[in-house]
Formats: C-alpha cells, structure tokens, sequence
C-alpha cells in the first residue's frame, strides 16, 4: 500500500548520517542565535551585525530542518511526497529559507565591507554613516524578496504537477510524470538570478575589501606595531572569502543541476 515502506539497511544508514550532519548545523546555528540573544538581553540593544547573524542563524536553523524533514519523508514516506500540496509546500518553504540565507549572508558581506574597509568617496562616507539604519531594511527587503521567490516557486511548481500529473483515487495522491519542461525553466532562471546577484555582491565586497587592505598595508609598512585595522581588515576578509567559497560551491550546483535535468 502506500501508507506502508520497508527501509533498506542502505536507507537507514543514510537517514542516520544525514540527520547527524544535519543535526550538527543546526545546533550551531541553534546555539549562535542563544548567544546573540543571551547577549541581546544583557545589553537592551542589537548591534547590526548581531541582527545579521542572528537572521542567519534563525534561517540556516529552519533550513536544515524542513531540508531533513523533505529528506526523511523522500526515503521512508515517498508517498507522502504525492499529496496536494505537500510539495509544494515543502519547495517553497525550503526556497524562501535558501534565498533568505543567500541575500542575508550576501548583506552580512556588505556590512563588512562598508564598516570595515577605508575609502573617500562620498557615496562610501555617506553610507558608512547610514549603515546602522539601513541594516535592517536590507533584512526586511531579503524577507520580501525570498517571500515572492517562494510565492513564484510555488506557482510554478504546482503548474507543472498539474499539467504533467494524473490523479487517482479522489484525487489526493498523484501519480507523477514529472519532466523538464517550460514551466520548470522559470524556476531556474528565478534561483540563478538570485543567487548570480548574492555572488556578485560577496565578490564585490571581498574585491573592496581587498584594495582596502592592501592599500592601508602600503601606508602602514613604516609601523611595526599591531594595529587593529588591520586585524579588522584580516578578520573581515576571511570571512568574505569563505562566504564566496561556498557560494562558489553552491552556483557551480545549481549550474551543473541544469545542465543535467536539461539533458532528461
């Protein structure tokens, strides 16, 4: 019957290594947003880039989860993967959570960039004057932008079952014939956009961030002390660059994952 699936010994040793790796990232990122927010109650105030990472944080914690859950339910549930909207649901969530994270970590780099690095333009001065007050709009703007990409997603996805699906019994399970057709092109399109303008802003940051540093060592090569705008300079950078490893990771994925389905 449906309702009913015999697990394989290959399927329950997948289960248990993906839910200890998954289990891993959220409590980290559990225990970052704690921390933020243990912080948040001593001092009566957020920092910007505590509300950044405490965003992040949230979003990478409920990302890893409704992936596990698509996951969990994918092997030992597949049926349950049939039933309107379940999927649909389960895609969109899942895209609001990933964009969430790709623009807020995309933000986070900015924020870095702007705080940190030392440039004369006025639009750089005005702006790192105004970075306080603008954070928070960026985080409401990735919200909304992630929100309408779910939206898209859903629609799109819930498009294809129709015109690609046949259904059976009442009409609550279906039985899939899924392919890549036009309706799956949008989807694509919408996460390479998205992700295409996060990476750009990662690298442009990290690019800035760079000529800044390299710019103040120049001025500092006759000062043999430590100085802290260089540690900021350092510490900053390593940040930006394992941001744009893993967005570097991540497009190469979504690249190769069109190229493939387009091949189906």
């Amino acid at each position: 019957s449906q309702g009913k699936f015999n697990a394989t010994s290959y399927d329950v040793m997948t289960i248990v290594i993906i839910s200890l790796q998954t289990f891993a990232g959220m409590w980290i990122n559990g225990f970052m947003a704690s921390v933020l927010c243990i912080a948040c109650l001593k001092k009566k105030s957020f920092n910007s880039n505590e509300k950044i990472l405490l965003f992040l944080g949230c979003c990478r914690f409920c990302y890893l989860s409704i992936t596990w859950v698509y996951f969990f339910l994918s092997i030992l549930y597949p049926w349950c993967l049939y039933v309107h909207p379940i999927p649909q649901l389960l895609s969109a969530i899942q895209s609001f959570l990933n964009f969430s994270n790709l623009w807020v970590s995309a933000c986070l780099c900015v924020f870095y960039c702007i705080k940190i690095a030392n440039f004369r333009h006025i639009i750089f001065i005005y702006l790192k004057g105004k970075i306080d007050r603008i954070v928070p709009w960026l985080l409401l703007g990735s919200a909304f932008f992630s929100l309408v990409i779910s939206i898209l997603v859903y629609n799109i996805i819930d498009e294809a079952h129709s015109n690609n699906s046949n259904s059976t019994g009442q009409g609550n399970f279906w039985k899939l014939n899924i392919k890549m057709d036009e309706h799956f092109f949008p989807l694509f399109f919408l996460s390479g956009t998205g992700f295409a303008i996060a990476f750009m802003a990662v690298i442009f940051s990290a690019l800035l961030l760079l000529f800044s540093l390299w710019r103040h060592k120049c001025r500092m090569q006759t000062n043999s002390g430590k100085n802290l705008s260089m540690d900021a300079h350092v510490k900053a950078m390593k940040s930006i660059l394992s941001f744009s490893f893993i967005y570097s990771v991540n497009f190469a994925c979504l690249i190769l994952t069109l190229i493939y389905a387009t091949k189906k």
